[in-house]
């Protein structure tokens, strides 16, 4: 500190107090939401913070000071401990038709409330569904008077739920499902589904999960007008309701023996307590498969991955694509898998 000049040490108190937030947010995934419920949102910050020392990289690298070890060790440590915020690549995979594709997507009910300004939503949404042709689509927040329109798809799981506001999910197969139901979370609107699916000789089961919403959008007044303290209780109280569902999910998925897929809106990203426990020893298809930031949504121009697609490891990962396109608040993700030989 003493070679630096009054500026620079200002620069290197703010890059010290960045990776103490940092490291903090490292440890997220590995504490329980009810242990300490305000660490949790920091685990959201994990992709600014990542940019933010990025720069820090580069001020003190072209000043050539050796303060840019800090952030370099840090950013090399979280790669290791928590993934890769970004995977590096130049083109996605092909999904073949003779794989297994099964698309998820939060659909936000279509447009229902025309948070988008444009008339033709749904049809464009379902004309994309049917052009990228999955075997098995995983839709949150789907409109249930649109369940005939999937014709393409003879075996559905869609449940009406009588239930004020209650979120509803759906899953459409193009195989035979012998088995369905809801996880009915207890003190939530939003829900888990499932389905045991034939597919070549073999019951495999496909979750689809839509974890406790945060309830707090970008450019709203839920995030501008009301105090940062309230918006971060709110977000807190949510991280503990994730966690309970997910532990509400790993017991029920313990119940079989099938080869199971995991689809759905976490609400969360990679760096949560909340996806660490329903990961598992789940295959995570962007981390197998993808490349770049993997954005699923967007928060205050920020890429979030909080979509996803996960399978255990009887299944080879073949592909798997993020889509740019705006017919919701989300942007859907699409995986192809093979059965491994046994």
């Amino acid at each position: 500190m003493k070679r630096l000049s009054r500026f620079n040490r200002f620069v290197f108190i703010l890059n010290i107090v960045s990776a103490v937030l940092l490291v903090l947010a490292c440890t997220v995934p590995y504490i329980p939401a009810a242990t300490f419920p305000y660490l949790s949102p920091l685990g959201l910050t994990v992709p600014l913070m990542v940019i933010i020392h990025l720069l820090f990289v580069v001020y003190w690298a072209i000043g050539r000071k050796r303060q840019v070890l800090l952030s370099v060790s840090l950013l090399v440590l979280g790669y290791f401990l928590m993934g890769p915020f970004i995977k590096l690549g130049f083109a996605e995979d092909t999904i073949e038709d003779e794989d297994l594709s099964i698309m998820s997507y939060n659909v936000r009910s279509f447009n229902k409330w025309r948070e988008i300004d444009r008339p033709d939503v749904y049809e464009r949404t379902f004309d994309f569904i049917v052009q990228e042709d999955p075997d098995i689509v995983c839709i949150q927040e789907v409109d249930y008077l649109k369940r005939e329109d999937f014709q393409k798809y003879p075996f559905r799981h869609l449940k009406y739920i009588h239930m004020n506001d209650r979120v509803l999910i759906g899953i459409f197969s193009k195989y035979p499902i012998v088995n369905e139901g809801t996880l009915d979370w207890p003190d939530s609107y939003n829900n888990g589904a499932f389905v045991d699916i034939l597919y070549k000789k073999d019951t495999i089961r496909v979750y689809n999960l839509h974890l406790q919403s945060l309830k707090v959008k970008p450019k709203t007044d839920s995030l501008i007008n009301k105090p940062f303290e309230n918006v971060y209780k709110r977000l807190a109280k949510a991280f503990k309701k994730q966690t309970d569902q997910a532990n509400f999910f790993l017991k029920h998925s313990k119940a079989v023996d099938y080869k199971k897929i995991v689809c759905g809106d976490f609400n969360n990203n990679q760096f949560s307590n909340s996806y660490r426990l329903v990961k598992g020893d789940l295959q995570d298809t962007f981390e197998e498969k993808g490349y770049g930031f993997g954005r699923t949504y967007n928060f205050l121009g920020i890429p979030l991955r909080i979509d996803f697609i996960l399978a255990d490891q009887a299944f080879e990962v073949r592909a798997h694509k993020n889509y740019d396109i705006r017919f919701s608040d989300h942007y859907p993700v699409m995986a192809s898998f093979r059965l491994k030989e046994e």
